[in-house]
């Protein structure tokens, strides 16, 4: 099978258990924007988890739950970062965000609802035993909060107005807040599910998440917007350091393609079982969307 077909073979199983656990709610008027938020994507971070999962002999019954609280984490956090009071973005994978096609309020109570649905799935009873769901909710909790994602964020609007632009240390302190810390549980949560040491697939994630964020930065400079969905060049226009302004695009490039090889090289005591996860690193700076 190809990368690609792995991908999205990955992805469907992952947002169809997602659209099961919305659906299997109570009908609220959040139904329908959850759905909408969790709708389309490359699903890269479920990806991740199941092949993670594969790693360490877990099959899905136990990884496409784990791979759907990734991605309901992640649809939360686009969801509001798509607010006008974060980067007030109207289009998100080729359709309007949520708060266009509903309202502000109604983004806000989507987005919550998606995070404290990701813990719900995370504490079902086909997700390891008590132990492991307890590590998998905790480093969860840690990744996605104020020393995580949140933090990202918070650092992200703070460099808007700062009075100097962000140096490249603490762009990338940044980015490994807002953008790495999901990729670096979804990469260690097979090892946790499987109850062995995670540090190795952490040493994995660490350089392809900054990679990752390093190809979007080049994305919203030199990408097509129907392409990618989302409306691109903001950063520019807003007079935002990123890696690519600090680095240019040739040193962009060049860096990303350094943090490739470094998350590749991790996974050499794994042989050929890892070669999915040495192609997601490939394919993490190879996207066009």
């Amino acid at each position: 099978m190809s990368f690609r077909s792995a991908l999205d073979e990955a992805s469907a199983v992952t947002q169809a258990l997602l659209v099961e656990a919305i659906r299997a709610q109570a009908p609220t008027p959040l139904t329908e924007p959850m759905l909408h938020a969790v709708t389309g994507g490359k699903g890269f971070r479920g990806f991740l988890v199941q092949q993670s999962a594969g790693l360490y002999g877990i099959g899905r019954n136990s990884s496409v739950p784990v791979a759907a609280a990734a991605e309901a984490i992640h649809a939360y956090t686009l969801v509001h970062d798509d607010l006008p009071c974060m980067d007030n973005d109207d289009q998100r994978r080729g359709q309007p965000t949520v708060h266009v096609k509903w309202d502000e309020a109604m983004a806000v109570l989507t987005g919550d609802s998606l995070q404290a649905l990701a813990f719900e799935i995370l504490s079902g009873n086909d997700v390891g035993n008590a132990a492991v769901r307890l590590e998998l909710i905790e480093s969860l909790s840690l990744s996605a909060g104020a020393r995580g994602v949140v933090r990202g964020q918070a650092l992200d609007i703070a460099a808007e107005t700062a009075e100097q632009p962000f140096t490249l240390e603490e762009i990338t302190e940044l980015q490994a807040a807002k953008t790495g810390a999901l990729f670096e549980w979804s990469c260690s949560a097979g090892a946790i599910l499987a109850e062995a040491d995670p540090e190795q697939m952490r040493r994995y994630a660490r350089p392809l998440g900054l990679a990752f964020q390093i190809a979007d930065d080049i994305i919203d400079m030199e990408g097509d917007t129907a392409l990618a969905g989302k409306r691109l060049r903001k950063d520019a226009a807003a007079g935002k350091a990123t890696f690519v302004s600090i680095l240019g695009l040739d040193g962009a490039k060049a860096r990303a393609a350094q943090l490739v090889d470094e998350a590749v090289a991790a996974l050499a005591q794994f042989g050929t079982e890892a070669e999915s996860m040495r192609q997601a690193a490939r394919f993490a700076v190879s996207r066009r969307m």
